[in-house]
């Protein structure tokens, strides 16, 4: 039945925000495509060298190759993907919904410099285009940067 009073199910990132983001980052792999092609999964597939990552901000059932059945995958299951791809020399922008404390904690702590406060971003209707209102949340970019490979 969709989000709230609107009826609509799925936003992508507002296109300003990506592409300030992309100017930086140069991105060459987006593990979340909308829409998504038959049999793509973003959760076992190579990354790119540069990856957007606008994951589902709830849990998804996903059957891995080494599940017997399909588990309930939430946000740390596309973190875990993107610390093993920075393993690999890798670099991904993760942007997930943080309350603003942590944010602010981590600016506090000197953390900015990997973690981006986005603020409450309008996220964009897949089905018209149209900008949302806002989670009333804030949003986190976390950038992974690759790991020196040896």
């Amino acid at each position: 039945k969709g989000n709230g009073e609107d009826g609509k199910h799925y936003w992508l990132t507002p296109p300003d925000l990506y592409s300030q983001l992309n100017e930086e980052f140069d991105f060459d792999f987006d593990p979340c495509p909308f829409p998504k092609p038959d049999d793509f999964d973003g959760l076992t597939c190579e990354w790119g060298k540069s990856n957007y990552v606008n994951p589902p901000f709830g849990s998804i059932m996903h059957q891995g190759p080494n599940d017997k059945k399909p588990k309930k995958k939430g946000p740390t299951a596309w973190i875990r993907k993107a610390i093993e791809e920075q393993k690999k020399g890798r670099r991904s922008v993760v942007v997930f919904p943080l309350d603003k404390w942590v944010l602010m904690a981590l600016e506090a702590c000197g953390v900015e410099a990997e973690v981006r406060n986005l603020g409450d971003v309008k996220w964009v209707a897949t089905e018209d285009g149209s900008a949302g209102k806002g989670m009333g949340r804030w949003i986190a970019c976390f950038v992974f940067p690759p790991h020196n490979k040896q």
